[in-house]
């Protein structure tokens, strides 16, 4: 589309340009014909101004080529060709000047519309890269909350174990024997007890006690 708009303009551009060498080269024509060739192509390049966006881009060119233009035009109709014929050349200066600058405002959009979409281009691939790293830190913490979890259920498991082993194991036995000799006599009374927990034997009050405990798991 670019393309062909500059296509257009250069023909309008050629057009003029022939009509205004038809103008400045006196041969066999006369002032008046000149003068409405120089009208013509001074319309020619006001109209392809106008078309490419000249008002926006040079208003005051613009408006001052339909002014020298609307000017000519009443100097023709009034009889004064040559002031007609100037006024239709400065009027076709003015519009090239539109169309210069209404090319050029459109290349300065294309170009800030280029360099947007690359930096939207970057900004983006930066974000998928920024939310690409906190993803694989996501991924790394829930690895290590799924290790500590199975560390935990590991040693739980273990404590269980050790806990069942513990309750299945027959309690140890104690076997006691106590000796007791009464004073003043030889006789000695030998008495065993067997029982599943240990025993503090209480003081004799008289005579000698002999106590031997035997624990058997």
């Amino acid at each position: 589309m670019r393309g062909a708009r500059r296509k257009t303009i250069f023909a309008a551009l050629l057009a003029s340009g022939a009509m205004t060498l038809a103008v400045t080269t006196p041969a066999h024509a006369d002032k008046a014909g000149r003068a409405r060739e120089a009208i013509a192509a001074a319309e020619a390049k006001i109209h392809t101004a106008e078309s490419i966006g000249g008002a926006s881009a040079a208003p005051s060119e613009t408006a001052e080529a339909r002014a020298a233009l609307a000017t000519a035009k009443e100097n023709l109709a009034s009889g004064h060709k040559s002031s007609s014929i100037e006024a239709a050349i400065r009027a076709s200066a003015l519009a090239d000047t539109a169309i210069g600058a209404s090319q050029r405002l459109k290349d300065d959009t294309v170009a800030a519309a280029q360099d947007a979409q690359r930096e939207g281009v970057s900004t983006a691939q930066q974000q998928a890269a920024t939310a690409q790293d906190q993803a694989a830190e996501a991924n790394a913490r829930a690895a290590a909350a799924q290790q500590s979890a199975a560390t935990s259920a590991a040693e739980a498991a273990a404590a269980r174990n050790a806990a069942a082993m513990a309750a299945q194991a027959p309690p140890a036995q104690v076997e006691t024997t106590v000796t007791t000799q009464q004073p003043g006599s030889t006789r000695r009374s030998t008495r065993t007890h067997v029982t599943r927990r240990a025993t503090t034997p209480a003081p004799a009050a008289t005579g000698e006690v002999t106590t031997t405990t035997k624990v058997t798991p």
